[in-house]
C-alpha cells in the first residue's frame, strides 16, 4: 500500500488520503483488489460505469457523461448536435418553447409551406412587431458605429413602450428614434437630435416631441449633451491631432462663459472651437468639412467664429498658447 490510510473495501472504488507529497492532489482513486499504487481507472461512457483497467472490477456505474455532444438529433441534413432550442430572450413575450416545423424534407416543398403556415398561426403579431423593431434598432445603431449597450438599452425602452401602450398608433419609426435618443443620453454617448433624424430618416420635431414624452412618462434623469461631449468625436472625424483636440475642450470651456455665446447650442459652440483651433495650430480645416461632420450650417460656424475671434483675448490664454505648442495668434483667420 502506498503512503496513507485507506477507506473501507466494500467492492466499490476507494479513496486513499495521502501524507507525503502527493497530498497537494488531495485524494487518488484506486482498486480495492489490485491496490495499485498508480491506478488504472477506466470511465466507461458507453455502459456507465468506472472499470478497473488492470482487473476489470467494476468500481462504480451510472456515472455522466460530461464530454462533448457529438450525435445529432435533427430529422434534416446538417450538423446540428444541439439538444436543446436556443436561450429564452427577456425581450419577447411567451415561454419561447414552441415546436417548430423543420423546413427541409428533401426538396419537395410541403415543409417550407407548413412551416410558414405554422409561422403565421402561432407567432402573435405582438412579438411579429417586436423582433421587426429589435431588427431595426440593430441595423440603425450598426449603421453609426454604436457600442451594443446603446442597442440592448433602446431595446429595453421599446419594450416598455410597448408594454404600457404609451405610443398606441403613433408613428413607430418616431419611437424608435427617441428610444435610440435617450439611450445615448442615459449612457453618456453624445449624439445630436440631427445625426438621429438623419440616421432615422424622421423628422426633427417628430423626434423631439416623442423624446420629451417618453422622458417624461419613464422618469427618466439625463444630462444634457455639452459641446465638449461632441468634440472628441468631431476631432476624430476630421482627423485633427491630439493637440488641437485640447486646444479645442480649452476654447470651448472658456466660450461657454461668454454672454454671446452661451445661448447657441452645443453643436454650434464646438463646431466653432474646432474652426479656431483648426487654424490656430496651422492645421486649417474648410467650415464646409467641418459642416459636413457636425451637421451644422457653414454659416452658423462662420458666424459662431465671428464672436468668438472678437473675444480672441480672452479666449487665448496662456494655457492655449503653451511653449512647444504650435498654436499662434497669428494663424488666426480674420472673419
Amino acid at each position: 500500500m502506498s503512503k496513507g490510510a485507506a477507506a473501507t473495501t466494500n467492492g466499490k472504488k476507494e479513496a486513499f488520503k495521502l501524507d507525503g507529497p502527493e497530498s497537494q492532489f488531495g485524494v487518488v482513486l484506486m482498486c480495492p483488489d489490485c491496490r495499485n499504487p498508480v491506478p488504472n481507472i477506466i470511465e466507461d461512457f458507453s455502459s456507465g460505469d468506472y472499470v478497473c483497467g488492470d482487473c476489470g472490477l467494476v468500481l462504480g456505474d451510472r456515472i455522466i457523461d460530461t464530454r462533448s455532444e457529438w450525435r445529432t438529433f435533427a430529422n434534416d441534413d446538417g450538423d446540428d448536435p444541439s439538444r436543446v432550442g436556443n436561450a429564452a430572450n427577456p425581450l419577447l413575450d411567451g415561454d419561447q418553447l414552441d415546436t417548430i416545423i423543420s423546413r427541409g424534407d428533401g426538396g419537395s416543398g410541403m415543409a417550407r409551406d407548413l412551416n410558414r403556415t405554422q409561422g403565421r398561426t402561432t407567432a402573435q403579431r405582438h412579438e411579429r412587431n417586436l423582433v421587426q423593431a429589435y431588427k431595426e434598432i440593430s441595423a440603425l445603431c450598426d449603421a453609426c458605429d454604436m457600442p451594443k449597450t446603446i442597442v440592448d438599452i433602446s431595446k429595453q425602452l421599446y419594450k416598455k413602450v410597448e408594454d404600457d401602450k404609451l405610443f398606441k398608433g403613433k408613428n413607430n419609426d418616431a419611437i424608435i428614434a427617441a428610444c435610440i435618443f435617450l439611450a445615448c443620453r442615459r449612457e453618456s454617448v453624445p449624439r445630436t437630435f440631427k445625426e438621429i433624424c438623419a440616421l432615422t430618416k424622421v423628422d426633427k420635431k417628430d423626434v423631439g416631441r416623442t423624446f420629451k414624452f417618453l422622458k417624461t412618462k419613464l422618469k427618466e434623469q439625463t444630462a444634457t449633451t455639452s459641446s465638449n461631449d461632441l468634440i472628441d468625436r468631431f476631432c476624430s472625424n476630421l482627423s485633427l491631432d491630439q493637440e488641437t483636440n485640447r486646444i479645442t475642450k480649452l476654447l470651448a470651456d472658456k466660450a461657454n462663459d461668454l454672454e454671446n455665446v452661451s445661448g447657441k447650442s452645443p453643436v454650434s459652440i464646438a463646431s466653432a472651437c474646432i474652426y479656431m483651433a483648426s487654424h490656430l495650430t496651422g492645421n486649417g480645416r474648410d467650415a464646409k468639412d467641418i459642416s459636413r461632420i457636425a451637421g451644422v450650417g457653414e454659416a452658423t460656424i462662420k458666424t459662431t467664429y465671428k464672436i468668438l475671434y472678437q473675444y480672441r483675448t480672452t479666449l487665448l490664454t496662456p494655457e492655449v498658447l503653451r511653449k512647444g505648442s504650435p498654436a499662434s495668434e497669428a494663424n488666426l483667420i480674420n472673419p
